[in-house]
């Protein structure tokens, strides 16, 4: 899985003009998930997520998590996330996972991250056009992938 984090003082997204999620003070998270990952993929990240010290903290260090923070989240499944432009300039998605793979971990990966933060995690309708509008903080933005963060096999 891939997740791009980026910090923000609000987001929300939009479905066929109807708002499906959204958080004040909190993170907005691009999800890719890749044919290979599991349950145990979505674990590693949600809590990964949970425990990211990207706030500041008093002295103007980043040294708090969106948990410290009491802040939210709104999670969008991102596909192109695993866009293959090693070749031509049309990106292929080959490494994304499919549609049967991907919305129940994205589901899984969702209920998770809501499970450990103190606010409520908005969610995008997966597989749909969506309008997704943040005011980031900083700006902060990390790139996650659980192939990088300890993933045991």
């Amino acid at each position: 899985m891939i997740a791009v984090v980026q910090r923000v003082t609000s987001a929300a997204v939009t479905v066929e003009g109807k708002i499906t999620g959204q958080c004040g003070q909190g993170l907005a998270i691009l999800l890719g998930v890749c044919p290979e990952d599991t349950e145990a993929e979505a674990k590693i990240l949600a809590e990964k997520i949970a425990k990211l010290r990207i706030f500041s903290d008093e002295a103007g260090k980043m040294n708090r998590s969106v948990v410290d923070i009491g802040g939210g989240a709104v999670v969008v499944s991102q596909f192109t996330l695993m866009a293959n432009c090693s070749h031509g300039n049309r990106p292929d998605f080959f490494g994304a996972a499919p549609p049967s793979i991907a919305e129940p971990l994205y589901g899984k990966f969702t209920d998770l991250l809501e499970n450990l933060l103190p606010a409520p995690v908005g969610r995008g309708v997966f597989g749909a056009n969506m309008h997704y509008e943040i005011h980031n903080d900083g700006p902060v933005t990390i790139i996650l992938d659980t192939k990088n963060l300890g993933k045991k096999k």
